[in-house]
């Protein structure tokens, strides 16, 4: 049996971009949820000013929730709508995470690749979702 048959034979599955969404916003909502309620106390732990820490714990429940509210818009049904929550919150995620990158303060480009996985996991995660959002169901 040649590849092209093989491959042929595997259905669509033109919902599997849940597989990273749910996860995606899982995580965003815990690391949000996790800084609630919002204190000076802890935003001076990682020596930010307060409105930056009310903006990064909005930003993170804010973009888990985007995440899972704009992938539910069907394409008859508002998709434009659907498609701008999906990449707006991408941009939230990136965003955010450069700023956790960016505070860790790596020596190089290199470190960051290389031993900081989890938080390059997550901006390319954002990154999908604001460069493709919805398109995905197209």
């Amino acid at each position: 049996m040649s590849y092209k048959k093989l491959v042929s034979r595997i259905p669509d599955f033109r919902y599997s971009n849940w597989l990273l969404r749910i996860p995606l916003a899982i995580v965003f909502l815990q690391q949000g949820l996790d800084k609630w309620p919002i204190d000076q106390e802890t935003a001076e732990s990682f020596n930010l000013p307060l409105v930056v820490w009310a903006f990064v714990t909005l930003g993170e429940i804010g973009a888990g929730v985007g995440l899972l509210v704009g992938g539910l818009f069907p394409k008859q049904f508002l998709w434009e709508l659907g498609d701008a929550i999906t990449r707006f919150s991408g941009v939230t995620i990136c965003s955010i995470m450069t700023g956790v990158i960016w505070i860790g303060q790596p020596e190089s480009f290199m470190d960051v690749i290389l031993y900081d996985h989890f938080h390059v996991l997550l901006w390319v995660g954002g990154l999908f979702f604001a460069l493709r959002g919805n398109r995905i169901y197209l």
